[in-house]
């Protein structure tokens, strides 16, 4: 499997033999990124025999169990689930499967759910509506993921950052804004995808609580499956959960699986049937998918030892890389990064890294900020601590050669 396999000689087949004076603004882009390291493509598929995957978000080792599937396709009637729903939900003539994971998910959760295509559909959707224009400003953790900004772009209301986990700048933009809007959403993620770290759940609704008109928005799409009691994320057990306004959590991860849902208030899944547009005007996720996603669901919610096992390999992998990273302190997590802050150098790493067995792909620029270019590395339940021993072995030495 190699990095990319883009040639920076190979010409686009766009409009230069139309305008041959015209300078190829796409061939233009291509070059500059392969210059600064920063040049994407899509990866070959398949490991290799033997090859250990440190960039999935299979927390659980779910994805790959074969026993699971055979389980799910041995129940009656599972072969015959449509696997298209050939409409948007609001057409859909189907709706059992989605009605059955909403209410299974509702009752988890202790309030209505909606289900969305993906979490990027759930982001774009939920901030883009809910967000109303002028009447409302969105304050965000400067670290959010892109398609909670995408949906900031889209809502085209005010907006702001405060400083990644700095919950006492947090409560100053607040204060300094209070009166000026009818609403402000404070938007978080619990468990952070590039860095691994947590917010602190319980200080964010203390702050909610001191500021009338906030919304509390948390994107627990690295915590559903793989933290909090039963695997339901780090808000659910939190003792400020009523006070949480929005709760989005992914399928594509933990739960192997492919969408998203929101735990909301009946007025706000209401609201987002009438006005989340990547609801309204998306096909609906199959219904087969929509199944097979509350059977994994049912399977995760016991897996306590799994998720052990998890913390444990963070524990270890933090001994490893905390060393390596004194200037990028990490936490013990199943997402850690290797911060190097050159594109080419992460690059580099990687690349040795995949010689030496082990999967784990560069995160460079705009995924990023800019000098954060690291190896982002993603545990799985499947993994055994022999293997990050391996891995802490192999690592240590690329980087003295490198």
């Amino acid at each position: 499997m190699k990095i990319c396999n883009i040639s920076s000689s190979r010409p686009l087949n766009v409009s230069d033999n139309a305008h041959p004076s015209r300078m190829n603004p796409f061939r233009d882009t291509i070059d500059r990124l392969s210059a600064e390291g920063n040049l994407r493509c899509i990866p070959r598929s398949g490991l290799g025999h033997g090859m250990v995957d440190l960039s999935s978000n299979d927390y659980l080792g779910l994805a790959t169990r074969t026993d699971i599937q055979e389980e799910f396709y041995a129940r009656p009637g599972a072969t015959a689930i449509p696997m298209s729903s050939s409409a948007s939900r609001l057409l859909a003539g189907r709706q059992e499967e989605y009605s059955a994971l909403e209410e299974l998910l509702s009752g988890l959760y202790a309030r209505p759910c909606l289900l969305f295509n993906s979490g990027y559909h759930a982001n774009t959707g939920m901030v883009s509506s809910i967000a109303q224009g002028a009447r409302t400003l969105i304050v965000a953790d400067r670290l959010v993921h892109a398609s909670i900004i995408d949906g900031i772009t889209l809502s085209k209301a005010p907006f702001t950052r405060f400083r990644h986990n700095d919950f006492d700048h947090l409560d100053r933009i607040l204060s300094k804004e209070a009166g000026n809007f009818d609403h402000m959403l404070v938007i978080v993620e619990s468990v952070y995808s590039m860095d691994g770290d947590r917010a602190d759940i319980d200080r964010l609704v203390e702050i909610k609580r001191a500021h009338p008109g906030v919304l509390l928005y948390v994107d627990e799409a690295h915590a559903f499956g793989a933290e909090g009691r039963g695997g339901l994320g780090l808000c659910r057990g939190s003792a400020g959960y009523p006070d949480i306004d929005i709760v989005v959590g992914t399928f594509g991860k933990a739960c192997a699986s492919m969408g998203a849902f929101c735990a909301v208030s009946a007025d706000i899944h209401d609201y987002l049937v009438n006005r989340a547009r990547s609801f309204i005007f998306s096909t609906a996720l199959p219904p087969v998918t929509v199944e097979w996603t509350r059977f994994m669901i049912e399977k995760f919610i016991p897996m306590d030892a799994e998720r052990t096992h998890l913390r444990d390999l963070g524990q270890r992998l933090h001994e490893i890389l905390a060393p390596l990273s004194p200037d990028f302190p990490v936490t013990p997590s199943h997402i850690q990064p290797l911060v190097v802050g050159d594109p080419h150098r992460a690059v580099d790493i990687s690349r040795a890294l995949l010689e030496e067995g082990f999967k784990v792909l560069p995160i460079r620029v705009p995924t990023v900020p800019p000098g954060t270019d690291r190896l982002r590395i993603s545990l799985s339940a499947n993994l055994s601590l022999a293997d990050i021993d391996r891995f802490g072995d192999a690592l240590r030495k690329l980087i003295v050669k490198l």
